[in-house]
C-alpha cells in the first residue's frame, strides 16, 4: 500500500458511496418519480475531464435502462459562442467536483433559460451553481486534496446509477446499489492486477473496452497519462478494429478492460483478435462477483485506482501532484 493520498482517497469510496445513497434517497426518488411522470424527449451532460467521462457511463446506463437517448454537451457554445440550444422537455446534468468553471457555469445557465430541468452532480455544496439548478445532488465524495480524482470520480458513477434505478423503477438495480458498497470493499481486499514491470518503458498504450467497459476506458486513459506521464488513448474494441488496429504491428501495448455484462462476448472476440496480431495485452477485470452488472465498472475503477497509485510511485511520480496540473481548473 502507498502512502499517497490518491490511494487512501480512493479506499474512502465504498463509505463515501454508502453516505451518499443514504443523503440523497429523498432527492433522488422525487426527481425518478418526475422523470417517470414527465419523460424527458433527451438527456444532454455537461462535463470536463473525469466529470465528462463520468458522463459516458451515464449515456450508456440511460439508454440501456431507460431507453432515452443522451449527449454530450459542448460547453463552449455558451461560453465562448454564446448561443443557446432548444431544450425544451430535455433533462440536463451537470457533473463537476467545485461547480465553479466558468463555462460549466454558463451552461447550466443557457440551460435552465432555455427550458431544461436541469440536475446538478457536484462535490463542493457551497457551488455558486446550487442556485442555478433545479435539483442538487451533493457527490459526498469528502475533501479530495490528490489532483488525481478517485473517489469523486466513483461517487459520481453511483449517484448516476442511483439517478437511473429510480428513473427506470427498477428494484433490480436499487438492490444492487444496496450491494455496491460491499463489492468495493471486497474488490479493495482482492489482490493488485497491474504491477510496475508491466508499464516500464512504455510511452503509448491503447485501452480497450466494449459498452460499459467503453465507458470508464477513457477515465483509465487520463489517469495513465495523468499519474504515469504514459500517453494513453481509450477506443471502443469495436471500434478499434476500424482503422486504429494497424498500430498494433507497431508491437503495440493494450490494457482491455473487461466487466461481465451483455458486451463480455464480443469483447473477448475483439481481444483475441488484437493478441493473435502480436499486440502486448495487459488484463484488467471487475473484482467483486457479487455485483450488478450495470456497476461492474465500479468494481474495475476501484480496483484500477488503488493499483495504478502504486505504479505510479514505482515509476517515480507522484500521483498526488501531477506536474503541470491543478486540482480545480476553470475554463471559458
Amino acid at each position: 500500500m502507498t502512502n499517497t493520498l490518491m490511494e487512501r482517497e480512493a479506499r474512502e469510496t465504498p463509505q463515501r458511496i454508502a453516505e451518499q445513497f443514504k443523503a440523497n434517497q429523498a432527492t433522488v426518488a422525487e426527481l425518478g418519480k418526475r422523470l417517470r411522470d414527465t419523460p424527458p424527449a433527451g438527456v444532454m451532460i455537461v462535463g470536463r475531464g473525469s466529470s465528462d467521462h463520468a458522463g459516458v457511463y451515464g449515456k450508456y446506463l440511460i439508454e440501456i435502462e431507460v431507453g432515452v437517448p443522451v449527449y454530450a454537451a459542448a460547453p463552449s457554445v455558451a461560453s465562448v459562442y454564446g448561443r443557446k440550444l432548444k431544450l425544451e422537455n430535455f433533462l440536463v446534468i451537470v457533473i463537476s467536483q467545485s461547480g465553479r468553471s466558468p463555462d460549466i457555469l454558463a451552461q447550466a445557465e443557457m440551460a435552465k433559460k432555455a427550458g431544461a430541468h436541469v440536475v446538478a452532480l457536484v462535490n463542493d455544496e457551497t457551488s455558486p451553481i446550487k442556485d442555478i439548478v433545479d435539483t442538487f445532488i451533493p457527490l459526498s465524495a469528502g475533501a479530495e486534496t490528490s489532483v488525481a480524482a478517485t473517489k469523486s470520480y466513483l461517487c459520481t458513477l453511483a449517484a448516476l446509477a442511483h439517478i437511473t434505478a429510480e428513473w427506470a423503477d427498477s428494484d433490480e438495480l436499487r438492490a444492487g446499489l444496496t450491494k455496491l458498497p460491499a463489492a468495493l470493499d471486497a474488490t479493495l481486499a482482492e489482490k493488485p492486477q497491474l504491477s510496475v514491470e508491466q508499464f516500464k518503458g512504455e510511452r503509448n498504450l491503447v485501452v480497450l473496452g466494449r459498452g460499459l467497459g467503453f465507458a470508464v476506458s477513457k477515465e483509465v486513459a487520463l489517469k495513465l497519462k495523468e499519474v504515469c506521464s504514459i500517453h494513453a488513448e481509450s477506443f471502443s474494441s469495436a471500434e478499434f478494429l476500424h482503422g486504429p488496429v494497424t498500430l498494433v504491428e507497431q508491437k503495440l501495448t493494450i490494457l482491455e478492460l473487461s466487466v461481465k455484462d451483455e458486451s463480455e462476448e464480443a469483447h473477448g472476440e475483439q481481444v483475441a483478435e488484437v493478441t493473435s496480431r502480436g499486440a502486448n495485452v495487459l488484463h484488467l477485470q471487475q473484482c467483486a462477483a457479487d455485483i450488478h452488472p450495470r456497476l461492474a465498472p465500479l468494481s474495475l475503477l476501484q480496483r484500477f485506482y488503488v493499483d495504478i497509485a502504486q505504479v505510479a510511485v514505482d515509476l517515480g511520480f507522484s500521483p498526488d501532484e501531477p506536474k503541470g496540473l491543478k486540482k480545480v481548473t476553470q475554463t471559458l
